[in-house]
């Protein structure tokens, strides 16, 4: 099985690359973020066309996230338990952004994730940020001590550069979001709860990176950063056979501004 997670930054702009990058690559289940548009603009007779099902959640066009899948696509769920509401407005009601949905696919719980980006430090959103962070921990740790040998793959875009050499140059970020302790210290937590960053072992830094800044404000060498991951259960991570981020989907005309990331999964009896 080949399970992808992909910041598609806009599914209506980029329907066309992603349907011939699902054909290209043989990809059987697909998470996305950053779709920017609600259900029903979504373009899903794009990947029904091609065998696939699809379940998606957008309000608006901000935020949203999907899973597409064709070996399988069961017990869909709009958010974790425990996840934290965000007001736009300060005279807005706080409510449940699109960033989290879970499906089941092939035996694999997927969640396609889109972390909120936190803005700046100090920021309300930076503390929205981290609360969201310690209920995905709170949610992903119940469910792996509920079935230890559940088979979990928290994918997507963090909006955390765990470690030093996930960044191009770490003083371009000197207090700053993606980088802060508090930041990592939550992806850490994610971690010790049992999930496992399986790219990293086959994809190894420094230099590989999932995002860049086409508008050069921040990069002006396009240099980038690695925020989208792939967190699996132990019963997932043995699965896992290789690994991939597709570089090359960041060239060409209307390109996101991240890669793909691709993980092999073998046969479970193998």
């Amino acid at each position: 099985m080949r399970l992808a997670t992909w910041n598609v930054n806009s599914i209506r702009t980029r329907a066309d690359r992603v349907v011939a990058w699902l054909q290209r690559r043989d990809v059987d289940v697909l998470a996305l973020q950053e779709t920017k548009c609600r259900d029903d603009q979504f373009p899903e007779e794009r990947f029904r066309e091609l065998g696939y099902e699809v379940a998606h959640v957008g309000y608006s066009q901000w935020n949203g996230v999907a899973v597409v899948s064709r070996v399988g696509l069961g017990d869909v769920e709009v958010g974790f338990p425990g996840m934290p509401t965000w007001a736009a407005k300060e005279d807005a009601e706080p409510a449940a952004e699109a960033r989290a949905l879970g499906a089941t696919c092939g035996g694999v719980r997927v969640w396609s994730l889109y972390v909120p980006n936190g803005r700046q430090l100090g920021d309300p959103h930076y503390d929205y940020k981290l609360e969201w962070l310690a209920a995905l921990r709170t949610a992903a740790g119940g469910w792996l001590a509920a079935d230890p040998a559940a088979q979990v793959a928290l994918v997507g875009d963090w909006n955390i550069a765990p470690q030093d050499d996930d960044v191009w140059d770490t003083s371009v970020f000197a207090h700053s979001t993606h980088v802060s302790e508090p930041e990592r210290a939550a992806f850490r937590a994610v971690v010790e709860a049992g999930y496992a960053d399986v790219v990293r072992p086959l994809a190894p830094g420094p230099g590989v990176y999932t995002y860049w800044d086409y508008t050069q404000l921040r990069f002006p060498r396009r240099e980038g950063m690695r925020i989208d991951f792939v967190l699996g259960t132990p019963q997932l991570a043995g699965r896992v056979t290789g690994a991939l981020i597709d570089r090359e989907e960041r060239k060409g005309k209307g390109a996101s501004d991240h890669a793909p990331v691709v993980v092999e999964l073998a046969d479970r009896e193998s």
